[in-house]
């Protein structure tokens, strides 16, 4: 099974760059897209739910802004939005899917970097989110959550460490939940199979940075310690663009 995830910077935006030749050419079994910045009626349905997938959708109630959706060939046994929190949920950051085997999160974390209060307020929803977590993994299934978490962990997953270490993406304070998590026993199934530099996800527009390839590890697939028998391969996709971002995956052992 193929599981992809992205950040697309605007759903609408990537429909025209190239989008549905994507889909085609990768054939995912479950795509999890963040930061769609739209909601299904503002789409054609065959925009919707692409030729051999099903779909569901978590929009922000603000127009435009944030949203996540998946895509799916397979059906799930069940889906779910959000964290069950209202001060988080508003925002359309998160869609979990149930299967036989695991649970799947696509989730599109907060950005830290429009001053204090977007900085507690990301800080609160990784508390949140890793509680959240820990409670599915006790019911003893895989769970393996995707998405833009925001944060690169370490020096080797950003080109200029010590130029951004007070920049939020880097700060220390978010570092340091990414490793309360991995040391709770999450795996950065990334990372466990490339211990490389030089291997990033996320590059600035405005410099023209991906160019240079100076860019950022902002985005993950981590699965809990004791089903990392299921990862098969972990990789980056840093040839498609259309955003700012580019796609990552895994396969699993199914």
């Amino acid at each position: 099974m193929k599981i992809l995830s992205w950040n697309v910077n605007g759903y609408r935006a990537v429909l025209k760059k190239g989008f549905k030749e994507f889909l085609t050419s990768e054939k995912p079994d479950i795509l999890g897209l963040q930061e769609v910045k739209a909601c299904p009626g503002q789409l054609g349905p065959g925009d919707t739910e692409p030729a051999g997938y099903s779909s569901s959708w978590n929009p922000a109630e603000r127009k435009g802004y944030s949203g996540v959706a998946v895509f799916y060939a397979g059906k799930p046994q069940a889906v779910s939005t959000g964290l069950g929190i209202p001060r988080f949920d508003g925002e359309g950051r998160v869609i979990a899917l149930e299967y036989k085997d695991f649970h799947l999160l696509n989730v599109y974390f907060p950005n830290g970097g429009q001053g204090p209060e977007r900085l507690a307020y990301k800080l609160d929803f990784y508390e949140a989110f890793l509680e959240h977590i820990e409670k599915l993994r006790k019911g003893g299934k895989a769970v393996i959550f995707c998405g833009d978490v925001n944060t690169a962990h370490n020096e080797i997953d950003l080109a200029r460490p010590k130029e951004n270490v007070e920049n939020s993406g880097f700060m220390p304070v978010e570092r340091a939940w990414l490793d309360k998590l991995t040391g709770k026993g999450w795996v950065d199934t990334f990372r466990d199979r490339h211990p490389e530099p030089g291997q990033y996800t996320w590059w600035d527009y405005k410099t023209r940075a991906r160019e240079r390839n100076v860019g950022w590890r902002l985005d993950y697939f981590f699965i809990n310690k004791e089903k990392t028998s299921l990862i098969k391969d972990a990789f980056i996709l840093p040839g498609v663009q259309g955003s700012d971002h580019c796609p990552v995956g895994i396969k699993l052992a199914l």
